[in-house]
């Protein structure tokens, strides 16, 4: 086959580029160039850098490589919808629509029209003609940031590493002298870099100060923008632990009266715990999901997938009934929605009914 490799610059792209060249297929690296940091937001932007290290591998694989700009793209279809979420008072994931608006998207598109039969990525991810299942490292997993991949962006991408484990993956990559072979694991926004998600927003959206209150009204503090925090969060919130030490926890975000709500996290704080939920722009990876039945749905990353009754209300939402209550439920999260090890798809929270 004649893949484009999406080679981040990172070593798990590194060795599923490896990965496809000794099986003999006609590799091509290319590194999406999404992001230079314009607007110089505090924190590292390794652009520069991960090209470099992208292309040494390539070099070493003895492959072309090529560097397609896609930053207009991006900002359109991923920073907009990042932005855009959060102004609207829910949380998005630009992660999750990173891969399916970008590297299964765009860039995708980019590859068929020159030729390309499939694309493959350094997601910890397999896939077999049933479609795409978990990882063989339950610590490395990351199929729930493939749930809102269409069908037809299934059947075209390619998970070369997905039957390794990290540490597995960090010797073979050694083995083979790669140059990322002990490079740290990039963290932070989807193509941006070690940026905080405070500091990317506070560049965008102007604060909107408001009261911080306990669930009896009590004014606790003063916040700078709703849109910094999200439910469940528990550092970084402004208030000091009450008298017996025990920190505060978000539990709802008052958008009329830009209250935010907080509250000592127990086991039944109210607020904070949900069975029932409605989901929204549901996404299947193969089969529709239009039918009643009984799955997995995890409600962010490294999260436990619970047990749940899906049913469909038509069109592209459905209500959600967890058997066991889940803690934190927020709209405009994405929910990987999986049939055992098998991804189903994804959606969108859309409300969530609190215990």
């Amino acid at each position: 086959m004649k893949i484009l490799a999406a080679m981040s610059g990172g070593v798990d792209s590194s060795v599923a580029t490896a990965l496809l060249v000794r099986e003999g297929h006609e590799v091509v690296g290319a590194y999406m160039k999404n992001w230079i940091n314009e607007e110089n937001i505090v924190g590292h932007c390794p652009w520069e850098e991960d090209i470099v290290d992208a292309r040494a591998v390539a070099d070493q694989l003895g492959i072309d490589f090529q560097v397609v700009n896609l930053m207009r793209e991006y900002r359109e279809r991923v920073v907009k919808y990042l932005l855009e979420g959060y102004q609207d008072g829910i949380t998005p994931n630009p992660d999750v629509m990173c891969n399916r608006e970008m590297k299964f998207g765009v860039l995708w598109e980019w590859a068929r029209e020159k030729g390309f039969d499939a694309i493959a990525t350094g997601h910890y991810a397999q896939k077999d003609a049933q479609g795409i299942f978990r990882g063989a490292d339950p610590n490395k997993d990351q199929t729930y940031f493939l749930a809102m991949m269409r069908p037809e962006q299934v059947q075209i991408a390619q998970f070369p590493i997905g039957h390794l484990l990290k540490p597995e993956l960090r010797d073979l990559a050694r083995d083979l002298g790669l140059k990322t072979a002990d490079k740290k694991d990039s963290q932070g926004i989807c193509f941006i870099g070690e940026v905080k998600m405070e500091d990317f927003l506070r560049t965008f959206v102007q604060d909107q100060p408001g009261r911080i209150v306990d669930l009896e009204g009590r004014v606790l503090g003063e916040h700078r923008g709703l849109h910094l925090y999200t439910l469940g969060q528990r550092k970084g919130i402004g208030v000091a632990s009450n008298l017996y030490k025990q920190a505060y926890v978000v539990v709802a975000k008052r958008h009329e009266t830009r209250e935010l709500v907080i509250a000592i996290e127990r086991a039944d704080t109210p607020l904070l715990w949900a069975r029932r939920c409605t989901l929204t722009s549901i996404s299947s990876t193969g089969l529709p999901l239009d039918q009643p039945r009984l799955l997995h749905a995890q409600p962010r990353y490294r999260c436990p997938a619970g047990l749940a009754q899906f049913t469909p209300l038509g069109g592209d939402r459905a209500e959600l009934l967890y058997e066991e209550p889940q803690r934190a439920l927020t709209p405009g999260q994405i929910c990987g929605l999986y049939d055992g090890e098998r991804l189903l798809g994804g959606a969108v929270f859309e409300s969530i009914t609190p215990e």
